[in-house]
């Protein structure tokens, strides 16, 4: 991910994980049920502009990531195999994680 020519990014929560993000990043985060071209505001865990840097509550409060929604993209296929020697017991199964991909519109505080 790339920092701004200011150097404000933000470390955001979202779906259990956290991100880096600065103004203009695409981040992939787990699905959430918007429609694309809205935005969706992202809870900002530390706040860094330049030499500043925000991680207490109350400055926090006051801060916000907001976020424009591109789409839904899949993650990549996950294969789980299960077997036990000997009884003949064998099991294949597969999955792919749906993200939401959105793009960093604005970080104030």
């Amino acid at each position: 991910m790339s920092e701004s020519e200011s150097g404000v990014y933000a470390i955001v929560r979202s779906g259990g994980r956290q991100h880096k993000v600065a103004v203009g990043d695409i981040v992939e985060i787990d699905r959430v049920a918007d429609e694309v071209g809205s935005s969706i505001s992202l809870q900002p865990l530390m706040l860094v502009d330049g030499d500043d840097i925000t991680t207490d509550v109350d400055g926090l409060g006051k801060a916000s990531v907001t976020a424009e929604v591109l789409g839904e993209v899949k993650g990549p296929k996950i294969h789980i195999l299960k077997f036990k020697n000997k009884t003949g017991y064998k099991k294949r199964q597969g999955h792919r994680q749906k993200y939401t991909q959105v793009k960093v519109t604005g970080i104030e505080g």
